[in-house]
């Protein structure tokens, strides 16, 4: 998460959503007032002790709400990036497997492990987006905009617009060997990930074949 005071924005970092190359982007027009939370690549860590102590940056707006007043919350632009969750839990699981050929050779049996056998409900990574951005009915998105991974960059140069700043290129950063996402699925891994991400497809727009 960033918490810009100069620009007045906070960009909520979603895990798998590409928040690596935002960061690298948005980090060019903060200033030593700005505030970053960031356990991967960079580590930095918010000036507030309870959330700094969490140590990764995968913040939901409702935790940073308190911290900032609800002056500068409501007044801020608060922006992130989103993904079809389909795409998304693919990625999750090339990525915990990354470091050997697991999810190469068997990505289907990787898929069953980590949806059905042995799901990780508290690692971060795993949890639904929408956890990140709604307030706490559970369905009111906090956020001002939200951008897609699936058209990136034209999202980044929009947001960029809103809250003055100038474009730049998003670099690939964090990325997995993997080829299209629905190679991967039978229906039980369908019907299991539209079940479990079942209020992000809902809130973003998505289905199994993309955005509506």
């Amino acid at each position: 998460m960033i918490v810009s005071h100069r620009h007045r924005f906070i960009f909520a970092a979603v895990p798998k959503t590409g928040t690596h190359s935002v960061r690298q982007a948005l980090r060019a027009h903060l200033d030593e007032g700005d505030a970053e939370q960031v356990g991967l690549f960079v580590n930095r860590r918010f000036p507030w002790e309870d959330l700094a102590a969490i140590r990764h940056g995968h913040l939901s707006l409702r935790q940073v709400r308190p911290y900032l007043g609800d002056e500068a919350f409501g007044g801020y632009f608060k922006f992130a990036f989103v993904r079809n969750p389909f795409d998304r839990f693919v990625s999750y699981c090339a990525f915990m497997l990354r470091d050997g050929e697991v999810f190469q050779q068997q990505p289907r049996e990787a898929m069953y492990h980590f949806l059905f056998r042995a799901p990780p409900e508290q690692h971060i990574l795993f949890q639904p987006q929408s956890s990140l951005l709604v307030d706490d009915d559970g369905a009111t998105l906090l956020t001002d905009r939200i951008g897609r991974v699936e058209d990136m960059q034209a999202s980044y140069d929009a947001i960029c617009a809103h809250i003055g700043i100038a474009p730049s290129p998003l670099a690939r950063v964090n990325g997995s060997r993997r080829s299209d996402y629905r190679r991967y699925y039978d229906q039980a891994l369908i019907d299991g990930v539209a079940a479990r991400y079942a209020r992000d497809l809902d809130l973003f727009g998505y289905t199994f074949e993309g955005a509506q």
